[in-house]
């Protein structure tokens, strides 16, 4: 026992220490047990095939691909348009938002997706956004209460009594607790945040600018619009069924093909998706209803027009077409390209440099000091500094930055791609979380299963582009975390320590009966998790509460849920939850400022908790 307290503690300093990273100190933790024969490797390895660790890689899936396809920021964006400039509207609705789709999904990304919305927010309605940012943080948590997977400690609750033989939590047991945590939460919360605004109301929101320019912000400065035209393909036209290679549009008009769109029979494809995008290459093959993306001069473009007998999409009587389509850069991305003063392509045609046949990328203009090339690109000598706007699949364009030697790709292609919202499959992410949640929430699959489909389901239904795409939204570092962790509680009650330390609880308190008990429990969870996460709080708590509940022969609901909301409403530290660690460097927070409002709410909550648990959840 005292070794495992030992561990405990030079455990808990390294969290608090913070100069290593949290998953590696639990797994460092977990290797002393197992070195000093306290676990056996199959005892210290049970965390990591633990339902609930599995439930959660499926739930960080699950939550990215919600971000990934626009579907919180088209519902948030909805929402937040109610509350003009008006302070209050403005912080109240914020709240409420945040609070609901901390409901569902990870709190982490709720936070990650509203902080820009919520700074641009209070920059138009001239609002000191430090007033709103850790507000919206704490909001995140609240909104976690209100369901089963809404925050990692209530799964762990849930899971706590299935494994002592007590009804497991449903999805929707939370939400009395959760309710009361939001009302008491957002109207605490917002007279305490006024001490964020009176301490700095100089302070304004500024937006990060990395330096990269977005696809359409390069579309409006090299003004592509205005030599871009859509064309359809009729019947009668004597390029139909032909391949791009078997024309010499290029060469005869001196105009690129760089995109086909194929509408599907009904004109608009079941969830809003309008056409299907296709990157022009020598293989493509035009056939009957396509939409060419021709760039060129208009001249030229009406002469091939003319001479196919082809149709403006956006012909007007006797004026020129103009472009009137919308840009997607879902699959399609545009970059700059600069061309390095020691590169082998300096001197040489566009041509010449095989861009579109090995990487399959158009050259839409050239950027030479302040004049921009568009006419003639492909015979067009590339000259040293010249910068080239490149057209091309985004994994095309970042091949070629791993690949060409001196040139340089400005910006990493595969991170400007994941900024590209697929919103077209919004509606598919919304029926997907809706009939996971409806699975929970009226038992027709096992949590962990219904968390599994919907994962996969999001990965087969395009809501990410690839499967690397679907990982990269899982938060690893927190996954080996609570895995590493589960198997120091089964340590703790193995030698003992978890007994001993309820025994003390329970003989300290015992006289005073089970509430001060159950208080007793609430503190010492609520001060550790100001120092390490609530994540490992909860593992180290959750069988702690069990145990002392047993001993006392009352119900450990109670006892468990005190657990659950102590570990998720801790908000004097900014350390102790994610969410509230997002906001520090945009709101300019100290750790002095998180402990004026966090912990007075937290004193709130844990005062109303002690009395409200017992009503909600009796101890007989």
């Amino acid at each position: 026992m005292t070794t495992v307290l030992i561990i405990l503690f030079i455990t808990a300093a390294l969290f608090v220490w913070g100069k290593i990273r949290s998953d590696i100190v639990a797994l460092a933790s977990l290797l002393s047990l197992v070195l000093l024969g306290i676990l056996t490797p199959s005892e210290a390895l049970s965390g990591f095939s633990n339902p609930i660790v599995i439930m959660m890689v499926a739930l960080f899936i699950v939550g990215g691909a919600i971000f990934q396809t626009g579907l919180a920021k088209k519902v948030s964006n909805y929402l937040l348009q109610f509350a003009g400039k008006s302070k209050i509207k403005i912080f109240f609705l914020i709240m409420l938002v945040t609070a609901l789709f901390g409901s569902f999904v990870s709190n982490t990304g709720t936070v990650a997706l509203l902080m820009p919305v919520v700074i641009s927010m209070a920059k138009m309605a001239e609002v000191n956004s430090r007033r709103l940012l850790m507000p919206m943080a704490f909001a995140s948590s609240m909104g976690g209460m209100m369901t089963l997977i809404g925050t990692p400690p209530n799964m762990i609750i849930s899971n706590t009594l299935a494994e002592n033989g007590f009804e497991p939590l449903s999805f929707f047991s939370f939400t009395p607790v959760g309710l009361i945590t939001v009302v008491v939460g957002i109207g605490t919360t917002w007279f305490l945040s006024g001490i964020l605004e009176k301490k700095d109301k100089t302070y304004k929101s500024s937006d990060d600018d990395s330096g990269v320019k977005s696809p359409q912000q390069l579309i409006n400065e090299y003004q592509i619009a205005e030599n871009l035209f859509r064309v359809e393909v009729v019947k009668d036209t004597p390029i139909l069924n032909k391949k791009l290679n078997e024309l010499t549009v290029t060469q005869e008009y001196d105009i690129s093909i760089i995109e086909i769109r194929k509408l599907p029979s009904s004109k608009k494809s079941r969830f809003g998706q309008a056409a299907e995008q296709k990157l022009a290459l020598p293989e493509s093959v035009i056939e009957e209803g396509d939409y060419l993306y021709v760039f060129g001069n208009f001249v030229n473009v009406q002469n091939f027009v003319q001479d196919y007998n082809l149709h403006f999409v956006d012909a007007k009587k006797k004026q020129r077409p103009i472009f009137s389509g919308k840009f997607k850069f879902n699959e399609i991305g545009i970059s700059e390209v600069v061309i390095m003063s020691n590169s082998n392509h300096v001197n040489r045609t566009v041509k010449e440099t095989g861009f579109r046949k090995k990487y399959h990328v158009n050259v839409l203009s050239i950027r030479r000091r302040d004049t921009f090339i568009y006419e003639n690109i492909k015979d067009q000598k590339i000259h040293s500094g010249d910068v080239l706007l490149v057209q091309g699949d985004w994994k095309d364009i970042g091949r070629m930055n791993r690949e060409e030697p001196n040139i340089v790709v400005v910006g990493q292609p595969e991170t400007e791609a994941s900024k590209v919202l697929l919103d077209h499959k919004a509606p598919i992410a919304a029926i997907i979380m809706l009939a996971m949640v409806a699975a929970m929430a009226f038992n027709i699959l096992e949590p962990v299963i219904a968390s599994l489909l919907a994962a996969v389901a999001m990965i087969l239904t395009g809501c990410f582009r690839n499967v690397e795409a679907a990982y990269r939204t899982i938060n690893w570092e927190s996954i080996v975390l609570f895995a590493a962790m589960i198997p120091l509680a089964i340590a703790m009650e193995k030698t003992g320590t978890s007994m001993a330390i309820s025994g003390g609880i329970v003989d300290a308190l015992n006289p005073y009966g089970p509430i001060l008990v159950m208080a007793g429990i609430y503190l010492a969870t609520s001060f550790l998790t100001m120092f390490i996460s609530n994540t490992a709080t909860a593992v180290l708590f959750a069988p702690i509460a069990m145990q002392t509940a047993l001993t006392l022969g009352v119900s450990p609901y109670p006892f468990l849920f005190a657990v659950t909301v102590a570990a998720s409403m801790c908000f004097a530290s900014p350390f102790s939850t994610p969410p509230n660690a997002l906001v520090m460097s945009a709101g300019r927070y100290k750790f002095m400022d998180y402990v004026k409002v966090g912990l007075p709410l937290q004193i709130i909550l844990m005062v109303i908790m002690i009395f409200a648990l017992p009503l909600l959840f009796p101890f007989n």
